[in-house]
């Protein structure tokens, strides 16, 4: 079963409507190797869509629906979509830029979707002329069910190292990789097919993560609660009312958690989680550890990417042992930490991250024939993470090589500058970054997100960074905001505060 606020769908009824989708997009032409395009929010349309491309063979694209139209359209004109799926506010949106005879399905908008997001009762309907969802799932509900192909998984578009968003596209699953990704599902996700589970779902399932993890979530039989937009308080009340035992988050949830006042956090029955997950983000070591204290050893991390999948697991108890640590490699993952010129690092010596998984079968971008070639060494291949391995294997991360900085020839990984400033009182959150500066090529820029009522001093955080850093590494440019802009996953929007900077550097140099 699937609950969306005071709505439910049974798993026989999302397996139907996904049926029904099944025939309408053969009907209007959707073949194996196809691209169908979701526009929508964590819903039932998007289970049963996805499940429908998979069934045909298709590619469901999850579009990260923040974007601007520009973005929207650079996606579905990219992936060559023939159907697009969307919300009806989201469509409204996005309506005079869809390419000329692409098939649109619009979905209603339900309540608890559109309180959450503010949408008024205008948008949330289906416009006139546009096909209703619902109404193509009735027309489609009977009939034969076309042959079924080698299911896919859904092609994520992520920016990569470079240049504009690239969509990932795995091989259709074959024999040899399903036992090993049953094994890393169970290993990572703590997802085992047989089990009673419930799992609380409220990451945006256009990300890689968040819609890895509830498909599979679906695929083992666990019922399913869709948060629509992550509310701390309400996440705990959730947990009590449905005795959720499983869920994917992300460190910044837990760090509004932990903002709780203490008689709030006390309020909630959590007794029932068993394995709670976290990814797609650095979580600061005190952070992790404050909520093992609070939830018990249930917390589990992972480590991966788009490209090549989950590359590590660490438990609790691991993650006590060696603070920092994003775990050991996953069942069928090969990990190596090679320097620019391929040698191979010593222990504790940092360079690039290498892997080769066994789970995933290869990937190729889509219509960039073998660009991800550039990527690899000896059948290995990076996504420009930069990190060490200890004595024992277990991978610490360092920083992302594209968010690096160069000022005056040194490199400079943001990740350390912000786990200081981190540290500071009356700093809730910050991104780091560099800008362009005339002397040294970039300098260090500082947006930090302040705490309630907190007033920081600029020399004072300096001076804080000073005592641990070395004074290169002191940002020039340190503004403050309330707000970070943000993801619905929590993760900062890094690159709109950074392309600002630099968009005036661009157009002097023509680009």
């Amino acid at each position: 079963m699937i609950v969306a606020g005071k709505r439910r769908q049974t798993a026989d009824q999302i397996l139907a409507n996904s049926e029904a989708a099944v025939r309408g997009f053969a009907e209007r032409g959707v073949v194996e190797g196809d691209a169908v395009a979701l526009l929508l929010r964590n819903d039932f349309a998007f289970f049963e869509a996805s499940l429908a491309a998979q069934h045909l063979g298709a590619y469901a694209v999850p579009i990260n629906w923040h974007g601007t139209p520009d973005e929207v359209a650079y996606v579905l004109i990219d992936c060559g979509a023939r159907l697009l799926v969307a919300h009806a506010d989201l469509y409204r949106r996005i309506a005079g830029i869809i390419p000329d005879g692409m098939v649109v399905l619009v979905v209603p908008v339900a309540d608890d979707i559109g309180d959450a997001y503010g949408t008024n009762a205008e948008a949330r309907s289906v416009p006139s002329g546009a096909e209703n969802w619902t109404d193509f799932l009735a027309r489609h509900d009977h009939g034969a069910v076309p042959r079924k192909c080698a299911e896919t998984s859904a092609m994520i578009y992520t920016s990569g190292t470079t240049g504009k968003p690239k969509g990932v596209r795995h091989r259709p699953d074959r024999p040899d990789f399903v036992e090993i990704r049953a094994a890393i599902v169970a290993k990572g996700y703590g997802l085992i097919p047989g089990f009673a589970k419930v799992v609380l779902m409220n990451g945006p399932m256009y990300h890689t993560a968040p819609n890895r993890y509830g498909m599979f979530a679906a695929a083992v039989g666990a019922d399913i609660v869709l948060q629509a937009r992550f509310d701390a308080e309400e996440m705990l009340q959730l947990i009590e009312r449905f005795r959720v035992t499983h869920m994917h988050i992300v460190p910044t949830m837990f760090v509004r958690l932990l903002r709780l006042p203490d008689a709030v956090r006390a309020r909630y029955d959590l007794s029932s989680l068993k394995f709670v997950v976290h990814g797609a983000a650095p979580c600061p070591p005190d952070v992790k550890r404050q909520m093992i204290d609070w939830w018990g050893p249930v917390i589990h991390e992972y480590y991966g990417s788009t490209e090549t999948g989950l590359i590590t697991t660490i438990d609790s108890v691991e993650a006590i042992e060696r603070p920092g640590s994003v775990g050991r490699a996953a069942p069928g993952v090969e990990i190596m930490i090679l320097h620019p010129d391929g040698r191979a690092a010593s222990v504790g010596e940092q360079g690039d991250i290498f892997v080769r998984s066994g789970a995933m079968g290869g990937f190729t971008y889509h219509g960039r024939g073998d660009e991800h070639d550039d990527m690899g060494r000896a059948g290995m291949v990076t996504v420009g993470d930069v990190g060490f391995l200890d004595a024992d294997g277990y991978l610490f991360l360092c920083d992302r090589r594209r968010d690096m900085i160069i000022s005056g020839g040194v490199n400079i990984y943001p990740a350390e500058i912000e786990a200081s400033l981190l540290a500071f009182p009356g700093v809730r959150d910050c991104a780091v970054f560099g800008v362009p500066d005339a002397e040294f090529g970039e300098a260090i820029c500082a947006w930090i997100e302040t705490a309630d009522g907190a007033d920081l001093d600029r020399d004072a955080l300096r001076r804080h960074v000073g005592q641990q850093l070395a004074r290169f590494k002191i940002p020039a440019t340190i503004e403050f905001t309330r707000a970070l802009p943000r993801e619905d996953s929590g993760k900062i929007f890094k690159r709109r505060l950074r392309d600002p900077y630099w968009k005036d550097q661009r157009t002097a140099i023509g680009a």
